[in-house]
C-alpha cells in the first residue's frame, strides 16, 4: 500500500488521475498530517481547508465525468509566504505588511492550479527572505523535522519543513541567493534553482532589475521537480525576462541515457572551511559520478567573495520597492532587516558598478569552465543545519567563514545558471548534507538528468524524519 505521507507528487497525481485515490482523500490526509505536525514545526502559517476541500470535491466530480483534470491532479501544495496566492494574506513575513492580501496569483501559481494543483496554504519564510534561517516577528520560528532545535534553512524554510515531514508532496520556493538550495540541503530534499527566466516571476507592481531571483519548488524526488517545470516553465508577458518554453518535456528527458560527462568538482569555491563530515558525504556523492563512468576532475579555482555584492544589489532593489514603508514606518520592520536599509541608502553608483564588474568576472570564469566541463559539483552548504532561531554561525570547526555561508549558492544567482542540490548523506549528528550540481545556462534538463541518475544510484526517498513522537 502506498504511504501517502511520503509518496512522490508524480505517483500521487497518477493515482488520482487513474481514480485509485480520491482528491478529497488525499487532501484530508495532508490536513491530518498538518494538524498533527505543524504545532511542532510551524511550516504552514496560513491554511484554508474549506476552500481546498471545495476544490478537491469539484475535481472528484470532474473525474467522475471522465474529465482530464491535469498533470497535478488533486495535489495539495504549499505556497511560500513571499509569493502571491489569491485568498491568502501576502505579508512578506513582515509586520510592515501584516494586513496585506494578495490581489492575484503569481504566474507559476496560476499554472499549478490550472494543472490540477490545490493551494492548501502558505509556508513560513524569514522577513522578505533575507536570511538563511526561518524566523520572523509575525509568524515565529520554523523547525527542522530531523532535529526540532535546528533550522530547516531559509528563506524557503517553511516549504522545506512541509516537504520533509510529509505534509504536502510539493511546495513552491524562491531563490535569490540560495533560498531553494539551502533549505533543500538542510532537510535532505531536492531543490532546483532553474535558469534565470525559465519560470516567470510576477505579476508585480515593480519589475525587478537585478536579475538574481528565481522561482522553483521543493520536492522529495527529482521527477517531481521535472514535473513542476513541465507545468510552469515558459514565457509570460508579466515577466520581460521570461524565456520561451523549451521544445521538450523535462520529465521525458529524465529517462534518456546520459552520455559520458566531463565533470569538475570544486570543494571550496573560495569558502575557507567546510565541516569535515559534510565534506566526507559530499566526496562520497561525487564518487558516485565516477562510479557511473563519468570523467570527474578536481577544479581548484577560487572565486572572489560575491556575497556582499549580491547583498548590495538585492537590498537596493528592496529599498526601491518598499521606499514609502521604509521612509514612514521603519519601526514595523525587524531591527536586523531595518539596518540593511540604512546601509544600502548610502550605496553609490560607483559601489553598484563594483558589484556589476565582479559579476562580469564571475560570468567570464563560468564561461571558461563550461567550455571544458558539462557539470560543476560543489558542496551545497559548508555546514549542517544550525540553531532554529539563529544566529548564522560565523565559523565552522574553529575556522572563520568570513560572515557568509552562501559562498556555494549565491554565485549562481549572480550568473543565472541552473543549480540543484541532492542529498549527499548524513553528518555525524544525523543531519542531511547536500551536493550542488550546476550546468550551463538553459541546461536545466542536464541538471535534472544528472540528479536523476545520482538519485537512482543513491536513492534517498526511502528515508525521512520519524515524526511519530
Amino acid at each position: 500500500m502506498t504511504d501517502l505521507q511520503f509518496a512522490s507528487a508524480t505517483e500521487l497525481a497518477r493515482m488520482v488521475r487513474e481514480r485509485q485515490l480520491s482528491p478529497v482523500e488525499l487532501l484530508e490526509h495532508s490536513l491530518s498530517v498538518i494538524e498533527r505536525l505543524n504545532p511542532k514545526l510551524n511550516a504552514f502559517i496560513q491554511i484554508d481547508p474549506e476552500r481546498a476541500l471545495a476544490e478537491a470535491r469539484s475535481q472528484e466530480e470532474r473525474l467522475a465525468r471522465g474529465e482530464d483534470i491535469g498533470r497535478l491532479a488533486g495535489l495539495p501544495f504549499g505556497v511560500k509566504e513571499l509569493e502571491n496566492a489569491l485568498g491568502f494574506r501576502s505579508t512578506g513575513a513582515s509586520r510592515a505588511f501584516a494586513d496585506r492580501w494578495a490581489e492575484w496569483d503569481e504566474v507559476h501559481i496560476q499554472r499549478l492550479r490550472a494543472a490540477g494543483g490545490i493551494v492548501l496554504g502558505k509556508t513560513n519564510s524569514p522577513e522578505f527572505g533575507y536570511t538563511a534561517f526561518t524566523t520572523n516577528e509575525l509568524f515565529g520560528t520554523t523547525r527542522n523535522p530531523w532535529k526540532l532545535e535546528r533550522t530547516p534553512g531559509g528563506s524557503s524554510g517553511g516549504s522545506a519543513a512541509a516537504i520533509a515531514s510529509g505534509m504536502v508532496p510539493l511546495a513552491t520556493a524562491s531563490d535569490g541567493g540560495g533560498s531553494v538550495r539551502i533549505p533543500a540541503c538542510f532537510v535532505g530534499a531536492y531543490g532546483l534553482k532553474p535558469t534565470f527566466g525559465l519560470v516567470p516571476m510576477g505579476p508585480s507592481r515593480l519589475l525587478g532589475w537585478t536579475d538574481t531571483g528565481h522561482y522553483g519548488a521543493l520536492t522529495r524526488t527529482v521527477a517531481d521537480a521535472a514535473l513542476y517545470l513541465d507545468v510552469v516553465a515558459g514565457y509570460h508577458p508579466a515577466d520581460p525576462n521570461s524565456k520561451p518554453r523549451p521544445p521538450y518535456s523535462f520529465v521525458e528527458r529524465l529517462n534518456e541515457p546520459l552520455p559520458k560527462l566531463r565533470i569538475a568538482f570544486n570543494r571550496s569555491l573560495g569558502c575557507p572551511h567546510v565541516q569535515h563530515d559534510v565534506m566526507r558525504e559530499v566526496e562520497a556523492a561525487v564518487k558516485a559520478f565516477s562510479d557511473m563512468g563519468h570523467e570527474v576532475e578536481e577544479n581548484y579555482d577560487s572565486l572572489e567573495p560575491m556575497a556582499e555584492h549580491w547583498m548590495i544589489m538585492g537590498r537596493f532593489q528592496s529599498l526601491a520597492s518598499m521606499y514609502d514603508e521604509v521612509t514612514n514606518h521603519i519601526d514595523l520592520f525587524s531591527p536586523g532587516y531595518a539596518r540593511g536599509f540604512q546601509y544600502v541608502k548610502e550605496v553609490s553608483a560607483l559601489r553598484f558598478r563594483e558589484a556589476y564588474v565582479a559579476r562580469t568576472r564571475l560570468n567570464e570564469w563560468l564561461g571558461r569552465l563550461f567550455e571544458k566541463y558539462d557539470l560543476l559539483l560543489t558542496p551545497t552548504m559548508p555546514l549542517e543545519a544550525f540553531a532554529a532561531e539563529g544566529p548564522i554561525p560565523t565559523e565552522v570547526e574553529g575556522e572563520a567563514l568570513g560572515g557568509w555561508i552562501i559562498t556555494f549558492t549565491a554565485p549562481f544567482n549572480f550568473s543565472g545558471h541552473p543549480a540543484a542540490t541532492v542529498r549527499a548523506g548524513f553528518t555525524d549528528s544525523g543531519l542531511p548534507a547536500g551536493l550542488q550540481i550546476v550546468a550551463e545556462r538553459h541546461r536545466d534538463d542536464l541538471v535534472l538528468q544528472a540528479s536523476y541518475a545520482y538519485e537512482s544510484a543513491r536513492p534517498w526517498n526511502d528515508r525521512w524524519p520519524d515524526m511519530t513522537l
